[in-house]
């Protein structure tokens, strides 16, 4: 006696659907890595363009412009005032340092040099960057 089956069984669509979880577990990840990735080479793009008008600073006013502190400890980056004062005095007002790349920027420094440095988030213990005006990078927790 043969039975004619007209659709799938419980068990085969269960399959499927786990099949299709795995998929897009697998693909999220993998977007958040890139997402995290692209962020990270956008904030060393802005430190960079920072050094340049840094050197512009330099040029037209005789000293480097510094956040704070105003002494050679380090700095605690946020967007109320350190990335906004970075981004009034060296550009203008243009907002190079934007909410989408992610990280928020400080300058410190003695005055005769200064570092650069992004944290991620602004919190820290997240991935934090620095440039050195020598253009030597270091990374923490990235």
């Amino acid at each position: 006696m043969t039975t004619k089956s007209s659709g799938f069984s419980l068990i085969e669509l269960l399959v499927v659907v786990a099949i299709i979880g795995i998929l897009s577990a697998v693909g999220i990840i993998s977007y958040s890595g890139y997402v995290a990735g692209t962020k990270k080479t956008s904030a060393k793009n802005v430190m960079q363009q920072i050094s340049l008008a840094q050197t512009e600073e330099y040029s037209n006013s005789g000293s480097y412009l510094i956040t704070e502190p105003k002494d050679d400890s380090t700095c605690g980056p946020d967007k109320d005032n350190t990335s906004k004062e970075i981004n009034d005095t060296l550009f203008g007002g243009g907002v190079v340092i934007s909410e989408d790349v992610g990280y928020e920027m400080c300058i410190f420094g003695p005055g005769t040099s200064y570092t650069i440095k992004a944290l991620e988030g602004g919190v820290a213990g997240n991935c934090s960057m620095e440039l050195t005006h020598n253009g030597v990078w270091t990374e923490e927790n990235c």
